[in-house]
């Protein structure tokens, strides 16, 4: 039977100049430092008579181990076959693995550990399940300067920033004191990085202690952004950098109770094209996570879940990637500490300076036009909190490329710092 056509007035179309339905937390996204860079220095040509430098991009530029380009060649054929989202057992017991060496943790590999396409996309994720934005007043702590994608997540999970700045007396530690009771009591998720993007400061257990006491009280989640944890300068039995799967077991919470690390292969391995980490903590959050990321399209391709295990059962070319940023920063940070406030970090691959006058965003410009070396002004990085910016005044720089580079660009950097001075 054929239906009989409506005779009903027909529904009056939509009016073509109206603007699209969209969603409207995209509005309060700021800027992506390294936008806001390119409209600063929008009309500087950079002296021709220097090749170009960039110290601005975190970006590891060592080459990524042959280990992994054969097994991403030997396991072609993943590219025929749909990916679990929990990944393979294999790759969940490599990294297990991995926890147990570096870490000396035991983590059931079925219900502890996720793989995921990157920190970053992970860390964005995890507001995402976290965060009920019809709890009034939901806020996301973060610390001050810190990693945009923390901001970004809350804003679109329906939260709102809340920032613990660092502070330069304490190793650029984050001052949680900041943070007053009733915001404590509001917030669902905190993020926190050790070592720390851009200050490099690594969290002593102390301070985990704290941040598990205030988690406890208030029951928000710990987001733990360790994804430099295998850069590291020093040397002896607490050199490497701690992780907050290994305090809160020191600290006597085996469960990881509200708590998520992340770790990507990134910085660690040199491959950042891959997109391979791992988030590890609390079954309950994970489990929530992996329903999440059903549903997101979240799993990882079969060819970089073999390059990955790969990567997570060899620690030979870690401990040379190693190597190469202690070669670079030892000859790189006194160079530069003749003319700018800069000292060693506890870990990651970024030296943050303060300039001589103050000015990191004129201090960028200058160094750009005149030396054609690219660096990131701190206060980019950070948000007016508590008075002040507590990025301004410093500049980060990613030792990245290879020592020559490297050190071509703190030479270049020396001269215009001292070429500052005599023009003061």
């Amino acid at each position: 039977m054929i239906p009989r056509m409506s005779t009903s007035p027909a529904s009056p179309l939509a009016d073509p100049a109206a603007p699209p339905p969209v969603n409207p937390r995209l509005a309060l996204l700021n800027p992506y430092p390294f936008e806001r860079l390119r409209t600063l220095t929008q009309g500087i040509v950079p002296n021709p008579d220097y090749r170009p430098i960039s110290l601005g991009i975190g970006e590891p530029k060592h080459p990524a181990p042959k280990l992994v380009e054969d097994a991403l060649m030997a396991n072609l054929k993943g590219l025929s076959s749909y990916p679990a989202t929990a990944g393979e057992p294999k790759l969940r017991e490599a990294i297990a693995g991995w926890l147990q060496r570096r870490y000396a943790l035991s983590l059931d590999p079925a219900t502890q550990i996720l793989p995921v396409n990157g920190s970053r996309e992970a860390l964005f994720a995890l507001a995402q399940v976290v965060i009920d934005p019809s709890r009034p007043g939901a806020t996301v702590v973060c610390p001050n300067p810190f990693y945009q994608i923390y901001e970004g997540a809350a804003l679109l999970a329906g939260a709102t920033p809340a920032f613990a700045n660092s502070d330069p007396a304490r190793n650029f530690a984050a001052d949680w004191s900041q943070i007053d009771d009733a915001t404590w009591a509001r917030t669902q998720l905190l993020y926190v990085c050790s070592p720390g993007n851009p200050t490099g400061a690594v969290m002593p257990l102390p301070e985990w202690k704290t941040l598990f006491e205030l988690s406890d009280r208030h029951g928000f989640v710990i987001a733990s952004d360790e994804c430099y944890s295998e850069i590291y300068f020093r040397d002896g039995p607490d050199a490497a950098p701690l992780s907050g799967l290994q305090a809160a077991v020191q600290l006597g919470r085996p469960d990881f109770r509200n708590l998520i690390a992340f770790t990507s292969l990134s910085k660690r391995s040199n491959v950042p094209g891959m997109r391979s980490g791992f988030v590890a903590g609390d079954a309950a959050w994970i489990k929530r996570f992996l329903l999440y990321r059903t549903y997101h399209g979240s799993a990882m391709s079969p060819l970089i879940q073999a390059a990955s295990i790969a990567a997570w059962n060899d620690e030979a070319h870690v401990i040379e990637n190693r190597a190469q940023y202690r070669a670079k920063f030892a000859a790189v940070t006194p160079l530069l500490a003749q003319v700018l406030d800069v000292a060693l970090p506890d870990a990651g691959f970024y030296l943050w300076a303060a300039v001589p006058d103050g000015n990191d965003i004129g201090f960028a410009q200058g160094l750009l036009a005149q030396y054609n070396v690219g660096v990131l002004p701190g206060s980019l990085l950070a948000r007016d909190a508590h008075g002040l910016n507590p990025g301004a005044g410093r500049i980060r720089l990613a030792l990245v490329a290879g020592q020559a580079e490297c050190l071509e660009a703190a030479h270049r950097i020396v001269s215009f710092a001292k070429q500052l001075k005599t023009s003061a």
